[in-house]
């Protein structure tokens, strides 16, 4: 064989050894794939424990004696079972420890709020906390596996009783996967446990330690193409202060601060200073520049700032050693279930340790009673078989009162009993301790059958030992669209060029239009009758000879454009009026017909549709005796932008003149409120407050007894805590019932409201401390029921009245009439008459014919008091007669009939 061929073998046999490189990247980025998604960044589903998170729970547990741990001695403890160093636990452990659940902490572990970081581990120190002792551990249902070095045991998972991964939720990315479960809240985790035990499907929605508030509409049950809108809490102090009080989840102080003030150097909002007073409530404070309106920098702050923050939720588990996503409904199903079931083998464990104790305690009697350990076989057997030999013989006809079979280890147990224990054995209690131990056993049996019912118990349990102090943090709400072009600051200046046809924020030598944002869009019409919107640039061409240019608001339905124009074909002009709602950027329409030559005559944009009226001087012509005509804008219909319009004139027009400013030809504008978003909108939503126009106002009303007018922008934002929002009438009486903190009574004063500037809040109540604003209608006539207490013994009664007979209208500072001079306990409006006209009285508790009765008494008694005192002088005592008539009466007739009820002011009260 030639050497050439021997070569040639050589290299095949080579080929067919070899391992190709590309099949060892694959193998190899699969294991590696594998280990990290399996024993590093996902947690499991039964515990919602990552792999270090785990072996951090269960060194606590080893070491825990009740006392603190330094957190370095925790960590290498843990690093026994953790094969991936010290920082690794370390940052693992902080992150437990800050879900403020599982770890009892002690020193600085850092603030998640702020950002700040813990201290080292070995100035800080933590402890299990008595939930997680209760609910994570159990050595008697833990499944075990060795340590990665084989020196140690450690749980595959822990046998945590609680849905604990939705409450602490986990965040964590593998390789070609990544998990994002946010956490919810303890309380509401435990009653949709609940309900998946008694059948019902849950339906949960996030709750973040940060507070702040969530529009969860799109939540999509945690699943993957869900998103949570998170935003922060702002308050408005006062017109020139903002405070954040609650900050979006996943964002620090810092971090959004920072947000704030980037945003402030980009020109997209206008502040003046900013201070973190955060200490253990979050409090940042926005100082406002002069000039800036608070309601627009809050959707500005929304808009370009991290006080808005968008969360993709991703709930990827760990299930049966495979990553597996679920909704976190799915996976609370399959938490309830899985702490069922170990209820359940907790409870089947406990029923095993009664019944073991129950058998080894009815051996040792019946061994004792029966003096099996004086018998001569038992003492002279030699061997240990030989024993077991014996006391099989003896138990024998015992057999039948065990449970199961009497073992060797059994009887081993038995004979090392020392003898002292056996001649002190009580029988009386030993019964006493079988009698428990079969109660005991009744009822884990009990408690085996009815299992859901256990459960729910245990679930109940939970809430009530440590469900305090954790009620919902975060604000469930819908969120309004900020549209970050109608927000955005004024930041830049638009300029023209009429005659080459350029527009910018460059062209300063040129003509100044607006102050506009770099976010807006601008409409540009041209002489030629053609019109395009296009974005704000440093420089753009969009035609020569623009006669109008300005910002465009995207639907704006109140600007209506009015023009004249002529048609380049038949030399006719043509007038109408439009609105320009929607177009596609930079895309030319035209207005005219189209015909070349066309051109404007006249063009007025107006911003509240209004309609001014015009001259028309025509160029002289044979046929024409009248050369000038007017036309009213107001007699033409708006359209839309490419109707035709109507014929003005089929002769030339030689000029145009205003003759009068138009006023607006809509209708008021129709506001609605929607208590859910707290906004104002024109799409109907909510509570319908009427046409708005020109100086119409809105009037709100606090819970703290404050008033504001303020316009009817859509941009405002209202106060939570608002008790009357409604269109503002300067004469229209309202009715207030208030508290005088001062003088501890109820007031009651009806008046108008003052038509003060918009923006400006008074007090319409009391301002001394402990002043409040109880009830306030805009009834005509509003009826209310009143709980007061009479006499030493606190005596409840009810009586109706129409405030609107109790006082006049008065001024707004008025503190009213005293309402009654008895303690009042409760006050509810029960109904709100709008007519004018009386309105019948309430009913009296005394009925037609007990008055009737009580008044011929009351005739009688004065015919014999008025015989008496013909016949002597002094009078008798009051009969008991007229006692009781006056009592029946009281409630019908008005009469002073006790000097205590007259107040310090020499007044009746009302009653």
């Amino acid at each position: 064989m030639s050497d050439e061929s021997n070569n040639t073998n050589e290299q095949e046999d080579k080929l067919q050894n070899a391992t190709l490189i590309n099949g060892l990247y694959e193998n190899w980025f699969l294991d590696y794939a594998s280990y990290v998604i399996l024993d590093r960044a996902v947690p499991h589903i039964n515990d919602g424990f990552k792999p270090v998170q785990r072996r951090i729970l269960h060194s606590l547990k080893e070491m825990d004696d009740g006392r603190f741990n330094k957190a370095a001695n925790v960590i290498g403890n843990t690093m026994k079972y953790h094969p991936h160093g010290d920082a690794s636990i370390g940052d693992a452990m902080v992150q437990i420890g800050q879900k403020n659940l599982l770890i009892d902490m002690q020193g600085n572990w850092g603030d998640p709020m702020t950002g700040d970081s813990a201290a080292a581990p070995r100035y800080i120190e933590g402890r299990l906390s008595k939930f997680a002792n209760d609910v994570v551990f159990n050595p008697d249902t833990t499944e075990w596996q060795a340590s990665y070095d084989g020196r140690n045991q450690e749980p595959i998972t822990l046998p945590v009783k609680f849905p604990l991964l939705l409450a602490q939720g986990a965040e964590g990315i593998a390789v070609g996967l990544a998990t994002k479960i946010l956490p919810h809240n303890f309380i509401e985790l435990i009653d949709a446990s609940i309900g998946v035990l008694q059948g019902q499907r849950p339906d949960l929605l996030p709750d973040f330690p940060t507070a702040g508030m969530a529009d969860c509409s799109n939540y999509n049950e945690g699943q993957r193409g869900g998103r949570v809108r998170v935003r922060a809490k702002i308050e408005e102090r006062d017109k020139k202060t903002l405070a954040i009080t609650e900050i979006p989840f996943s964002t620090t102080t810092g971090s959004l601060i920072d947000s704030i003030i980037s945003a402030n150097d980009k020109g997209k909002i206008k502040i003046k200073r900013i201070e973190d007073n955060t200490a253990q409530n979050v409090e940042i404070i926005v100082q406002l520049a002069p000039g800036i309106s608070p309601d627009v920098t809050i959707d500005a702050l929304y808009a370009f700032t991290d006080c808005e923050v968008s969360i993709s939720p991703n709930t990827c588990v760990i299930r049966d050693d495979k990553p597996h996503f679920l909704s976190v409904n799915d996976i609370l199903i399959e938490n309830t279930q899985n702490t069922k079931n170990l209820l359940e083998r907790e409870l089947e464990i406990r029923l095993l340790e009664l019944k073991e104790k129950i058998f080894f305690g009815l051996l040792l009697k019946i061994f004792i009673q029966e003096g099996m350990y004086k018998h001569p076989k038992y003492e002279n057997s030699g061997t240990f078989e030989g024993v077991v030999q014996v006391l099989n013989d003896l138990f024998e006809p015992f057999f039948p009162q065990f449970y199961r079979e009497i073992l060797p280890e059994d009887y081993k147990k038995l004979i090392d009993k020392p003898m002292s224990s056996i001649t002190r054995f009580d029988v009386k209690k030993a019964d006493d301790q079988l009698k428990a131990l079969n109660a005991g056993i009744k009822e884990v049996s009990h408690h085996l059958k009815h299992l859901t019912d256990y459960a729910i118990a245990w679930f109940e349990r939970i809430r009530e030992k440590y469900g305090k102090g954790r009620e919902r943090k975060t604000e469930l709400r819908t969120f309004d669209r900020v549209e970050a072009a109608q927000v955005a600051l004024a930041n830049v200046k638009l300029y023209v060029n009429r005659e080459d046809g350029f527009i910018g924020s460059g062209l300063k030598k040129d003509e100044f239009v607006c102050d506009c944002s770099d976010l807006d869009e601008i409409i540009v019409f041209r002489k030629s009758g053609a019109f395009l919107v296009t974005k704000v640039q440093e420089k753009v061409f969009v035609g020569k000879d623009i006669e109008h240019v300005a910002v465009f608001k995207k639907g704006d339905e109140r600007t209506i454009y009015n023009m004249i124009y002529k048609d380049g074909e038949s030399g006719t002009s043509y007038i109408k009026r439009f609105a320009v709602l929607g177009v596609t950027r930079d895309k030319e329409y035209d207005l005219t017909k189209g015909t070349k030559g066309s051109k404007l005559l006249y063009f007025t944009a107006n911003p509240n549709g209004e309609a001014e009226v015009v001259t028309i001087q025509l160029k002289p012509h044979s046929k024409l005796k009248k050369l000038q005509l007017e036309v009213n804008f107001a007699d033409i219909a708006i359209k839309g932008r490419s109707s035709m319009g109507n014929i003005v004139t089929r002769y030339p027009i030689r000029k145009i003149l205003l003759k009068n400013k138009g006023i607006s030809t809509l209708s008021g504008r129709k506001i609605w409120y929607d208590g859910i978003l707290k906004r104002l909108n024109v799409d109907g939503r909510g509570l319908y407050l009427g046409e708005f126009d020109g100086p119409d106002k809105i009037l709100t009303v606090m819970a703290s007894g404050i008033y504001e007018l303020s316009s009817f922008d859509l941009t405002n934002h209202f106060d939570d805590k608002m008790l009357l929002i409604e269109k503002y009438d300067a004469d229209k009486v309202y009715t207030v019932v208030h508290y005088d903190g001062k003088s501890k009574n109820y007031y009651v004063k009806r008046f108008t409201f003052d038509d003060i500037s918009i923006g400006k809040t008074v007090s319409i109540i009391s301002e001394e401390p402990g002043s409040k604003l109880r009830l306030i209608s805009g009834a005509a006539q509003p009826v209310v029921t009143v709980e007061i207490l009479k006499g030493k013994n606190q005596t409840a009664e009810h009586i109706e009245l129409n405030l609107a007979d109790v006082i006049d209208v008065k001024g707004m500072k008025a503190q009213g009439n005293k309402l009654s001079q008895y303690d009042i306990k409760d006050i509810q409006l029960i109904a709100e008459h709008d007519d004018e006209e009386d309105v019948p009285d309430p009913v009296p508790d005394t009925s037609l014919e007990e008055v009737v009765e009580a008044e011929k008494i009351d005739d009688e008694a004065e015919k014999e008091v008025a015989q008496l005192d013909l016949e002597d002088t002094s009078l008798p005592e009051v009969l008991p007669e007229q006692k009781e008539t006056k009592k029946k009466s009281k409630d019908v007739r008005l009469e002073i009939t006790n000097p205590d009820d007259i107040d310090d002011k020499g007044q009746l009260g009302l009653f």
